[in-house]
């Protein structure tokens, strides 16, 4: 099971954020109690009013070279567990799963 699925030309991510690090860093994978792998990332941002959230898809908007505007929150606004959609891409979806599948390998 990975830590993202494809939802027509969209792809959904599974984040396990964790805010308020001393770096902004995306890699690694955690397993929930479900079996269920996330993607980990952290972001220096503390957990208030949404920054911890808009700093994680800044991030990820800078590393997957993909526009902010199309990396949308769909749960988890105030929890370390997010769902996120990354919109439209067709093709670009295979640079942008392969990506983050580098991602998920680090340790």
């Amino acid at each position: 099971m990975t830590g993202w699925s494809r939802a027509g030309d969209d792809l959904l991510l599974r984040v396990r954020l964790t805010p308020g690090s001393a770096g902004e860093a995306i890699g690694g994978r955690w397993r929930d109690e479900r079996g269920a792998l996330w993607l980990s990332a952290r972001v220096r941002a503390v957990p208030e009013k949404g920054r911890a959230n808009a700093a994680l898809i800044a991030l990820l908007a800078q590393a997957l070279d993909w526009p902010g505007r199309a990396i949308l929150l769909e749960s988890g606004d105030s929890n370390r567990l997010k769902r996120l959609r990354i919109i439209g891409g067709g093709d670009a979806l295979e640079r942008l799963t392969a990506r983050i599948e580098q991602w998920m390998e680090m340790t």
